[in-house]
């Protein structure tokens, strides 16, 4: 099982298809998203001000417009909640809403920190985080793998497959020292063990 959840940016296609047992969230103007796909969400949450009024659906979680937590972190906290670990984050990305383009960046830590596995999708790139751990990605032709601490300096960071490799270094948020790595058909595995790592994929 996994948890989709649409949000109101930026929207790009699915990767991969909500199958029927899975956990599928529209956040406030991700309804319109799934509306498009032919999506039937199992909850529709947020503070409706993108779509301005509350569709007709049965399963809705309306919160107000003050609040500390994006619609799209409403949805992720409400989905670990639930014991959910794995997410596929949609119309997160893009449009003029940089802010909320950093915001979902986050909250890929915040998942990476609770033991989950988040996805932000957006236009042919897949962003991910990773907390002291270790991550595979499978191998390609080519593309591009970027590398970025997110936070406090990330120590022990290695890059092993790509055409740059990398052991027991440390990142830090003010150099982008990680950025477009490239596959060159071999598995790329990348590790930190203290600290946070942002990583984003795309083909060339």
């Amino acid at each position: 099982m996994a948890c989709y959840i649409f949000g109101a940016g930026g929207f790009y296609g699915l990767q991969s298809q909500p199958q029927q047992d899975d956990y599928v969230i529209a956040a406030d103007g991700g309804w319109a998203v799934c509306q498009r796909c032919g999506i039937r969400p199992t909850v529709l949450m947020g503070d409706f001000d993108s779509l301005q009024e509350v569709p007709d659906f049965p399963c809705v979680k309306r919160f107000p417009v003050e609040k500390d937590d994006t619609d799209m972190m409403l949805a992720i906290k409400d989905a670990l909640g639930r014991g959910e670990t794995e997410f596929h984050l949609y119309g997160g990305m893009g449009g003029r809403r940089t802010d909320h383009t950093i915001a979902n960046l986050q909250a890929l830590l915040y998942l990476a920190k609770h033991g989950a596995r988040g996805r932000l999708y957006g236009d042919g790139e897949v962003y991910t985080a990773l907390y002291n751990g270790t991550m595979t990605f499978e191998a390609r032709p080519s593309g591009i793998l970027s590398v970025f601490c997110l936070g406090a300096d990330a120590e022990g960071v290695s890059i092993l497959g790509g055409k740059y490799e990398v052991a027991d270094v440390t990142l830090s948020a003010d150099f982008p020292l990680g950025v477009s790595n490239h596959f060159v058909g071999n598995p790329m595995i990348v590790s930190v063990k203290n600290g946070c790592l942002l990583i984003g994929s795309r083909n060339e």
